[in-house]
């Protein structure tokens, strides 16, 4: 299976570590635990509508799961996982892939341009200084007890009233993001482990999902698509 479609695989943030190149640079790298993903369900453009790919992700009891996704996994025989995720597919992509299909790391190659989603560290509840970047009030001349207050948020009589949107104080973080154009430095297929260069989104333990670069085969595509120059 080529690694350009592969959909994607899901896996576990293990943490962070740095890796030495030939030259001795030292390049900072996400550790991802990814567990063979199985497929349960493969939709089709006749049945469904789409193509696309379902996978359990990790083990669960079965006296854990209820009567019908039990069902759902003994009709494939396929052991029950804690999660169920959906790929789309594209064109031609698995297009022989079947129920009872491992997706595994050795899917990616090293090099390869991936975008990777996780849901971010929560913060908690927090101001706008740290929320949004401001700048806070002067910290002399007579300003007391509210440096890092936010200020004015509303308008005169008109339009009076605050805007929909206005940055200000409240939840920050725990959100789902998508850092692009990440690449694989090592892959690992005896540890289930990927590890790629930079940093994702999410705290040690979160779920991520490794996809190959959108961006990436995009300007693939238009340079076969240019004209030679002469």
């Amino acid at each position: 299976m080529s690694a350009a479609k592969t959909p994607g695989l899901v896996g576990r943030k293990a943490g962070m570590t740095r890796v030495y190149t030939e030259t001795g640079e030292a390049v900072p790298v996400t550790v991802i635990e990814a567990v063979p993903n199985r497929v349960t369900q493969v939709r089709t453009l006749e049945a469904d509508g789409y193509r696309a790919i379902q996978v359990a992700v990790g083990d669960r009891k079965a006296s854990h799961t209820n009567k019908s996704l039990t069902g759902h996994y003994a009709k494939v025989k396929v052991a029950p996982g804690k999660q169920l995720v959906e790929f789309r597919l594209k064109g031609d992509d698995l297009k022989d892939v079947a129920a009872g299909f491992e997706l595994k790391v050795d899917a990616f190659e090293v090099g390869q341009v991936v975008d990777v989603t996780g849901t971010t560290i929560g913060k908690g509840f927090a101001g706008t200084m740290k929320r949004h970047n401001f700048g806070g009030l002067p910290a002399t001349h007579g300003v007391s007890v509210s440096h890092r207050s936010p200020g004015s948020i509303g308008q005169r009589q008109t339009p009076g009233r605050v805007f929909l949107g206005k940055r200000m104080s409240g939840h920050m973080g725990q959100v789902r993001r998508t850092i692009e154009n990440l690449k694989v430095v090592r892959v690992d297929a005896e540890r289930n482990l990927i590890l790629i260069s930079g940093a994702v989104p999410g705290a040690e333990g979160g779920q991520v999902i490794v996809r190959p670069s959108v961006k990436a085969a995009a300007q693939l595509r238009r340079k076969r698509i240019a004209p030679a120059k002469k």
